[in-house]
């Protein structure tokens, strides 16, 4: 058991660096580890097809659980969290079908309109509106359209977009993190221990909520003087994209409303209708495809595959950490250091959490985690809910930290460096730092007082 729980803690910490380094796509290198995990730790060390097969889940996915769960357990935290996969993928497939018929440019000329335009409103109300997408849909997706009408915006008001394009970033890592299906830490954190988008909304969702008046409140602070005109240059409101022109396909448009507003139903509701994240997921993705018949292929080559690659070879070492009990030693660890002090218990999680997803993406460190607190739990005889809490607001808001805590980060940077407004590290955890500070000091708080 040894030699295999080396190996497998070496080919873990070789993916972490790896991903870090970011010289070799990421679902290489997650897909890579994963392979050398089932054949070097589970079979040639080990010579257990029992863990090959519970690391692979995929008997899991032919069982009525899966789809349909009238309690309240989760899916297996050991090996691939098929639920995790399939939840996205659909997901996906229904924001591009929104994206496609102008629905977020539509959504984002709509409130510059309401206010305006305004530079200060828009601040307020791009940051609000970042938080609010998030809550539903991949921050990536969110961030990826904000930035670019953001952007737009800019230069026709003349003013900074840098400012607003830090504050979506940070306001969709927040709002993602109220809900279940915000982020997809959450969608593993949920999954994994069978939480609802309910439990979330009403533990996470609060922290969130407080947080985001105060985060509003800081951004204004810091970045009021960079949101004003250019001096001399005159803004002209008439000439203004109006919301009507961005809807691409009023048909389209409509139905992609529909569905949106269904899979927000579902996915509220589902903890008393007993329908799955899985099952959801894959309605949603049928409807839409059924829906949009003549782009289907589109959507489908649209459809961030190698995202979902990522998760399966990721689940697959971390089921190695799992099967060789290293998962249960390092909860034991955390035990042994808070000497069974719940208090010192939360915050050793929360703040471990944030600063570990501030320097590596927060996702495998969520999936790690996940079963560290359920044995943690278990051994410690302390409600697993408090931990559940105190991993997810860690993960999420500790990513917010740095341009590479979350996929989120990467891709609004990536987006404005394209655009000519490069945000280096030192300009970015400027603003974000303090901003992450505030919202793990408020979380820590919160959770002392409600739950400790």
């Amino acid at each position: 058991m040894i030699a295999a729980q080396i190996l497998a803690v070496t080919i873990f910490i070789v993916m972490f660096v790896l991903i870090v380094l970011d010289k070799i796509e990421r679902h290489y290198v997650t897909l890579g580890c994963g392979f050398l995990t089932i054949v070097g730790v589970f079979g040639v060390i080990m010579r257990d097809t029992h863990a090959i097969m519970e690391t692979l889940s995929l008997r899991s996915i032919f069982t009525l659980s899966f789809w349909y769960a009238s309690g309240s357990e989760g899916e297996s935290t050991a090996g691939i969290n098929w639920a995790t996969i399939i939840f996205i993928a659909g997901m996906m497939i229904m924001v591009e079908g929104m994206a496609k018929a102008g629905f977020f440019r539509w959504l984002c000329m709509l409130l510059a309109k309401l206010v305006n335009y305004k530079p200060v409103p828009l601040f307020i109300a791009f940051m609000i509106m970042s938080a609010g997408l998030a809550m539903f849909i991949d921050s990536i997706t969110v961030i990826l359209f904000l930035v670019a009408v953001t952007i737009e915006l800019a230069k026709l008001l003349k003013f900074n977009p840098i400012p607003m394009i830090l504050s979506e970033i940070f306001c969709a890592n927040l709002g993602g993190s109220a809900t279940m299906c915000g982020d997809p830490p959450n969608i593993i954190i949920g999954t994994s221990l069978g939480y609802s988008f309910g439990d979330f909304i009403t533990n996470t969702g609060v922290m969130a909520g407080i947080s985001l008046i105060l985060i509003v409140f800081y951004f204004l602070l810091v970045f009021h003087k960079d949101l004003k005109p250019k001096e001399g240059e005159k803004v002209d409101i008439s000439t203004m994209p109006t919301p009507r022109e961005a809807i691409l396909d009023k048909r389209e448009f409509a139905i992609s409303s529909v569905i949106f507003a269904c899979a927000v139903i579902l996915l509220v509701t589902h903890e008393y209708t007993g329908l799955t994240v899985a099952f959801i997921g894959t309605s949603i993705a049928i409807v839409t495809l059924l829906t949009s018949w003549k782009y289907a292929l589109e959507l489908l080559k649209k459809v961030d595959y190698k995202t979902l690659l990522f998760f399966i070879g990721l689940f697959m070492v971390v089921g190695g950490l799992e099967q060789t009990n290293i998962l249960e030693m390092i909860a034991g660890f955390i035990g042994k250091v808070s000497g069974d002090n719940l208090y010192i218990m939360v915050a050793i999680i929360l703040w471990i959490s944030a600063v570990a997803s501030a320097l590596v993406d927060n996702i495998p460190f969520a999936a790690t985690m996940v079963p560290v607190i359920k044995s943690l739990s278990a051994a410690q005889g302390v409600d697993l809910s408090v931990l559940t809490w105190a991993l997810s607001m860690g993960t999420d808001i500790g990513g917010s930290a740095t341009p590479i805590g979350a996929s989120a980060n990467v891709v609004g940077t990536s987006v404005a460096a394209k655009n000519g407004y490069v945000i280096g590290w030192g300009k970015y955890c400027k603003a974000a730092v303090p901003a992450t500070l505030i919202v793990i000091t408020v979380s820590m708080l919160f959770i002392f007082v409600r739950y400790c």
